[in-house]
Order: structure tokens, then C-alpha cells, then sequence
């Protein structure tokens, strides 16, 4: 499916209980595409839209007074979220997008940079000055997205991982979240 400009094409709003649904379907269709071959086969085929709806449904209902969930949609439905908040470094000021995520469909059109952008504003407004996001290492798409949008990339480091594995994550951190904007 080919777009014209993702300006017109997408719009981006605030996420409500009401998206729980529509929010994992995209959540379970992106872990898919993006981790096949980064994750174990077998869990990425347990994932349960069901599961994650309720998990949304409940963040949803109840946000942090600092937290954020934005949805893109189109026309046809939802095609990717972001939802971010108060990083888990727990560092003063420090903001995290715990996941950033579009469907393959709506990749490379600019959308996921209006995304991350939108949600760094947001909690901006929160008082958040810096933004730190993790990636997969072995995400070289991703790695190079947020390089492109001026992340600086920290050590790798290793993290307890989906399935009971170990992974290798790197974060990247924006020390000024205006430098988003």
C-alpha cells in the first residue's frame, strides 16, 4: 500500500482504553515482522493479541501522570503506537519510549519519525529535557533510524529478554529531548 504524503495520510492522537484492541493487533503484527530471526520463533507465535489488549486496556485506564501512549491511524485502522514516560534509569528529567512500533506496511514514509517526535514533545510537556530509547543491538534498522534522528548510542548492554533468553540492547539517548522537536 503506497501513500501520498504522510502528513495527509496519517493522523497521530492521544491513545485511549477504547484502542486497547487495535493497539495489540499492531503491537503482535510488529513483533512479528521486525523480530523474526531476533527472537525465538516459538514465542513470537505464542503472543496473544488477547493478552496484550488487556495489558493496554489496563495502562490505558489507569496512566502514570507522566505517561504517554500515541496512536497513528490511517483510514484503513491503526498502524503503529508509541508509548513512553519516566525512564526506568529512574535518572532526574530522563524520559523513555519504552516502544515505538509501525507496521511494515507504513515504514519508511517519515511516520515514525512524526511519531517519535510527537511523543518526545509530549513528554516534554511533562518536564521531561532528555530521551533515552532501547534497541535490540542486532536491529540495525532501528539503530539506524534513531542514529539518523541524532540518538547517541551507549555500550550494550545486557537485559533479561521475552521467552526467558538474554538479550543485547543498546540505548540511545538525546540529551537535550528538544533536539527532537
Amino acid at each position: 500500500m503506497a501513500y501520498g504524503s504522510v502528513e495527509q495520510a496519517f493522523v497521530i492522537f492521544p491513545a485511549g482504553p477504547a484502542d486497547a484492541e487495535a493497539l495489540a493487533r499492531v503491537h503482535v503484527a510488529a513483533w512479528r515482522e521486525t523480530y523474526k530471526g531476533l527472537l525465538p520463533d516459538a514465542y513470537l507465535a505464542r503472543m496473544s493479541e488477547a493478552a496484550h489488549a488487556r495489558r493496554f486496556a489496563h495502562a490505558l485506564t489507569r496512566p502514570g501522570p507522566d505517561e504517554v501512549t500515541l496512536a497513528a491511524a490511517d483510514r484503513w485502522g491503526l498502524a503503529g503506537y508509541a508509548q513512553g514516560g519516566p525512564s526506568r534509569r529512574r535518572v532526574e528529567g530522563e524520559a523513555e519510549v519504552a516502544t515505538l512500533y509501525l507496521l511494515r506496511a507504513a515504514q519508511n514514509q517519515g511516520l515514525g519519525r512524526r511519531l517519535l517526535r510527537q511523543t518526545a514533545r509530549a513528554l516534554a510537556a511533562k518536564g521531561a529535557r532528555s530521551l533515552v530509547i532501547s534497541v535490540l543491538r542486532d536491529n540495525f534498522a532501528a539503530r539506524g533510524f534513531y542514529e539518523h534522528l541524532g540518538g547517541e548510542a551507549e555500550p550494550a548492554r545486557e537485559e533479561p529478554g521475552p521467552g526467558g533468553g538474554r538479550y543485547w540492547e543498546v540505548a540511545y539517548r538525546w540529551p537535550d529531548i528538544a533536539a527532537l522537536g
